[in-house]
């Protein structure tokens, strides 16, 4: 019987944990400000994203996942992203170009 107390609590909170980090992470329509393909870093500029604690327009700088992201866009682009929150910061997950 303890094991099975064990089990549904471990799932529980595996549940509870995958909810956390998805309330954590956020699709955003931005300009990219700035490209540092040494830091692989970008500056993006977005409006207001709850989800991340954002309650206003911001500019900001954010790691990115995959350097080779940096190499599809450029400084003035519109790009479509996905970023999430971490201890070490917002990682961008996912860069595209905008139309």
């Amino acid at each position: 019987m303890n094991v099975f107390k064990c089990m549904a609590g471990g799932a529980l909170l595996m549940g509870l944990l995958a909810t956390v980090a998805a309330a954590q992470q956020a699709t955003l329509i931005g300009e990219v400000k700035k490209i540092d393909e040494s830091s692989g870093s970008i500056t993006l500029k977005h409006g207001p994203v709850p989800s991340l604690g954002f309650k206003e327009d911001v500019t900001m700088v954010y790691e990115v996942s995959d350097r080779a992201m940096l190499k599809q866009v450029k400084v003035g682009d519109t790009v479509k992203f996905e970023a999430e929150s971490g201890d070490s910061g917002f990682t961008v997950t996912k860069l595209q170009k905008g139309r």
